[in-house]
This record gives structure tokens, sequence and C-alpha cells, in this order.
């Protein structure tokens, strides 16, 4: 199993490197872990507080959760991943079972903060963009996806982000095997990176 940690700050544009990366590998040889599954429930506050969270810190996030869920499907077993809703902070008493692949990959922007995390990436990827694009595809997504308006995505890039991202997710590039600047955008490290990873699946298969 090849696990692939794929990190980069909050609109950088990792969401689709993955995408680009399965499309490119066959079919069904890919398991996604996202980070965005293992924050922490919050239904113990009131809503007004949960609104206010910081879903950019590494204490938001479940990381014992996420090792131990690579750990199993390392191990040949099923896991089962927890739904989080961003609208209510809370998780859902369903889960979605992944089933163990050739290829794991875990996404997120805070999974290369976490030491224990890291030792169970085999390749560790940043995803690097310009802040001004990732602001306007941060508003974009909070808008559509997560029912806040305009003023409230920016002060809450203002508060929380920009500074979150500076402090925690910006350092974890130094642990990174490879940097992919552009996002999404830029094909031929995306290519690269299938190469690579379809390379390692011809050794395992041998």
């Amino acid at each position: 199993m090849l696990v692939v940690g794929i990190a980069g700050g909050t609109g950088s544009g990792k969401t689709t490197v993955v995408k680009k990366i399965i499309e490119n590998l066959p079919k069904d040889e890919v398991a996604v872990l996202y980070q965005d599954s293992y924050y922490k429930d919050m239904s113990h506050l009131p809503m007004e507080e949960r609104l206010e969270l910081n879903f950019d810190h590494p204490d938001s996030l479940e990381f014992d959760l996420m090792v131990k869920h690579i750990k199993e499907l390392k191990k040949g077993k099923t896991i089962d991943q927890p739904i989080y809703s961003y609208l209510t902070c809370t998780r859902s008493p369903e889960t979605i079972p992944v089933a163990p692949k050739h290829v794991v990959i875990v996404e997120g922007i805070l999974i290369l903060s976490d030491k224990d995390l890291r030792k169970q990436l085999d390749l560790k990827i940043f995803v690097d963009a310009d802040a001004d694009d990732r602001l306007s595809r941060v508003i974009t997504r909070d808008i559509v996806e997560r029912g806040r308006s305009v003023n409230k995505v920016l002060d809450r890039y203002d508060k929380t982000v920009k500074p979150m991202h500076l402090q925690f997710i910006e350092p974890t590039k130094r642990y990174a095997d490879i940097i992919v600047p552009q996002g999404g955008n830029n094909l031929v490290a995306i290519d690269i990176l299938t190469h690579f990873i379809e390379k390692n699946l011809q050794k395992k298969n041998n």
C-alpha cells in the first residue's frame, strides 16, 4: 500500500489535484481519506458558539483517529470514515466504509502538521497557490457549500484563515517531498505524480 498525503492551504486546489490523480489511475485502485471528515464533534456546544469555531487550528481535528484508520487500512481492514457537517459542526451517526486499496490518498490543510500522521505517509505533497487565488475560491465555496455571507467569509478569513495559514499550514511545506505550485492547474506536476504512483503500483503488482 502506498499512502500519499496531499496538504496545502484552504482553497489551494488540493481537491482538484486529488481528482485528477484518481482520474489518471486504474479504476478502484485508490481510496481517499479526507481531513474534513475528522473534525471533532461539537454537538455539545450551542449553535452560536459552533459558528465561531476555528477549523484551521490543529486542535480542531482528531488526528489519533486518522492515524488509527490508516494503520487499519494497512492491515487490510475496512474502516468507517466519519461524516462531518460544516453546517451543524457535528458528526453524522452514519459513516462511510472505506476499503483498503493499493493507493490511499490522505487530503487536508493540516495533515502535515501532525508528527504521527506524517510517519504514516510514504509521499508528502504540498499544493501551493497564491493567497488571492485561495481567497477567491474560499469565498465561492463558503457561500455555496456552507451558507455563509460574503462579509462573514471575509471576516473569518481575516480573523482565522489567514493567521492560521501563516502559523500552522505554510510552515508544514518543509515536510513535503514535492511542492505543487498553481494547484490543479499544474498539469505537469500532476502527470509526474501520477507516473510516480503508477510505477509504485507496478512494483507491487510484480
